[in-house]
């Protein structure tokens, strides 16, 4: 199958290890942030990690949209099921997002236990899907909770552009789209990377779908402010691999610049046609809580006034409000690269992708699930016979 077979083939995987074994300077530690969640699952399930030098390490960083959506956010879609009486509509991982205990404490809520408990929540594929929710249930209020980064933003824009069209009056967003570089930034800007250096940082590996909206140019700024080089990297184990030979070989020649692996899919200047429609129905919003990374500034996205009576927050009067994540869940250092999935004292227990206690075990892309699924029983050392 063209563009998947030949970049899992693992004769070429194995002469990519021996290049950067032979590359990778064994005096000095190298540490890259995959910032995606896609790569981080491509890591993990392709065992990436055990092909590479064991001075060049991966980092999670805080790419995955279910696990940086704050608790607060979904309480907010919730209240709207419960309470108010709204369709919800959002994507499947979502529906398992721990969030608030329900009236009285006690086990924390979902939107899938919310849905047990009488709200009328659907799982749906696309945003066209929630829109259509709206059309065939018009004394309805229907609510599409929005989620992702850029990838999944100009749908969004589509469905609120086509209401307008339509003039539908049942059909709101809650709109939860966030944004990378505002994200890579604040990674930069972080303690642990900035002053601390607990958390050392040699380069990022860019994500695919994003970039493929974006396009290139928004890293440049990462490259030349912080000189920290990026590789946009596809998601199939050969581009992740290629990508981590590429950041070496930038390190080791003191450069930091841009460079695109996925050269198949991205361009310097993304899809135009996206950024127009993103930018017709969306503006800056001025802070957003991620989870894990707090309030992030300019980080996220609004809609704008002109569509102002398709936004959920205007159309029922909510209020944010900000909820702390469990106690014992590690999820916003996990996020934040601090720690890795194994430090948490929940992780694989308490914590599974059956019962998850925090975001990072729900999607597929989160570290904790991913490694769950494909890598913990790698951490059981072999004893000799």
């Amino acid at each position: 199958m063209k563009y998947i077979d030949e970049f899992r083939d693992g004769a070429i995987a194995q002469k990519i290890a021996a290049r950067l074994a032979a590359e990778a300077d064994p005096a000095r530690a190298y540490a890259f942030m995959e910032f995606c969640g896609g790569h981080t699952h491509a890591i993990s399930r392709y065992g990436v990690t055990e092909l590479l030098p064991p001075n060049v390490r991966m980092v999670h960083g805080p790419g995955c949209p279910v696990c940086v959506l704050p608790i607060g956010r979904i309480d907010l879609a919730i209240h709207l099921a419960l309470e108010r009486g709204a369709i919800v509509c959002t994507y499947g991982d979502t529906l398992r997002v721990p969030a608030s205990p329900g009236a009285g404490g006690g086990e924390a809520l979902s939107l899938m236990r919310a849905k047990a408990r009488g709200g009328d929540i659907r799982m749906v594929y696309s945003a066209a899907d929630a829109l259509q929710a709206a059309r065939t249930n018009p004394g309805r209020e229907v609510v599409f909770l929005a989620i992702g980064f850029e990838t999944t933003t100009p749908p969004t824009a589509l469905v609120i552009r086509q209401a307008a069209a339509e003039d539908l009056k049942n059909f709101s967003v809650l709109c939860c789209h966030v944004l990378t570089p505002a994200a890579i930034t604040h990674i930069l800007h972080s303690p642990e990377v900035r002053d601390w250096r607990t958390v050392p940082l040699d380069g990022f590996i860019g994500p695919a779908h994003v970039s493929i909206v974006i396009g290139s140019a928004p890293y440049e700024g990462f490259a030349r402010d912080y000189r920290k080089p990026v590789v946009i990297a596809g998601f199939e184990p050969l581009d992740v691999m290629q990508a981590v030979l590429m950041l070496v070989r930038q390190v080791n020649e003191g450069r930091a610049e841009v460079e695109n692996e996925f050269t198949r899919a991205v361009t310097r200047q993304g899809n135009a046609a996206a950024q127009a429609v993103v930018a017709e129905v969306f503006e800056p919003r001025e802070s957003f809580e991620w989870r894990g990374l707090g309030e992030v500034p300019n980080s996220a996205l609004q809609i704008r006034p002109e569509f102002e009576r398709f936004d959920a927050e205007k159309r029922f009067g909510l209020t944010y409000r900000p909820v702390p994540d469990h106690k014992q869940c590690a999820c916003g250092e996990i996020l934040r690269g601090v720690k890795r999935p194994t430090d948490c004292k929940l992780f694989g227990t308490v914590c599974t992708p059956e019962s998850p206690m925090g975001s990072c075990m729900v999607s597929s892309e989160g570290a904790c699930a991913a490694h769950y699924a494909y890598g913990r029983f790698r951490d059981i050392p072999v004893v000799a016979a």
